[in-house]
């Protein structure tokens, strides 16, 4: 099966609503490098990386579609480790298309509600927002944080660690993958007892102590390897494209 190029993007920014979601500058969600008229295999990753355009060149890909993009370290000369990204991309006719926040952040596909649900858990109220968008989400449950610790880390096939600065009693939880761990005050304010993200700096260790919220940390890349996957499935359900999810995981 193949799709148009330019039909395939006008869906995904409409369902993320691309355009009008706020995010990093160096974020630039949607088409980042243009391809073929047709696209025919869908490479999926976490990071657009060197690695993962290799990956995609040898799948056949004639797109990758990944949460980071090529930009992050903001406008550069096309020379160096980001040519190396670019120019194989461009001899191949690979496209490249990112979605950060607006993947995050979405109820049906993104990493935030995904994670939740592969947690067996129902994604409820929205919490915290970047420029007055809902992130993440809310859940009920009722369980032991070392089991809720422990569950988690069976289902993202590796350790993760608990800030224990809650009640150890768990009936509200929180989901802002990635680098959420900047909620821990909101989670507080909202009375949330677990928040689950990926990463954390050292002071957050302080804040989850000091303002009473248990904080577990699953790793930045283990938390966010749902969205994408999510959004290859919906593309290959719309317009039949097959995929293949390209895993690099990082240990952080």
């Amino acid at each position: 099966m193949k799709v148009e190029s330019e039909l395939l993007f006008g869906f995904l920014d409409e369902l993320l609503d691309v355009p009008d979601f706020p995010d990093y500058p160096p974020a630039h969600n949607g088409l980042q490098v243009s391809g073929p008229e047709h696209i025919t295999r869908i490479a999926v990753a976490v990071d657009a990386a060197e690695y993962s355009v290799a990956g995609a060149i040898t799948c056949g890909a004639s797109l990758l579609l990944v949460h980071h993009g090529l930009f992050w370290a903001g406008s550069a000369p096309l020379t160096g480790r980001l040519h190396r990204r670019i120019a194989p991309l461009i001899q191949n006719e690979v496209g490249v298309y990112a979605a950060h926040l607006p993947l995050d952040a979405h109820p049906e596909v993104g990493n935030c509600a995904e994670l939740i649900r592969a947690l067996g858990l129902e994604p409820g109220s929205r919490f915290g927002t970047f420029e007055d968008r809902d992130i993440g989400f809310e859940a009920a449950t009722d369980e032991d944080r070392e089991a809720l610790a422990d569950r988690t880390s069976g289902l993202l096939g590796g350790p993760v660690h608990l800030l224990p600065g809650g009640p150890e009693r768990i009936r509200r939880v929180a989901v802002v993958t990635g680098g959420g761990a900047g909620f821990v005050r909101a989670a507080a304010e909202a009375g949330i007892d677990l928040l689950v993200t990926g990463e954390a700096a050292h002071h957050s260790y302080v804040d989850a102590m000091e303002l009473g919220v248990n904080v577990l940390l699953g790793g930045h890349y283990r938390t966010e390897t749902w969205g994408v996957k999510a959004l290859a499935r919906r593309i290959e359900d719309e317009f039949g494209v097959p995929w293949e999810f390209l895993d690099y995981p990082s240990g952080l």
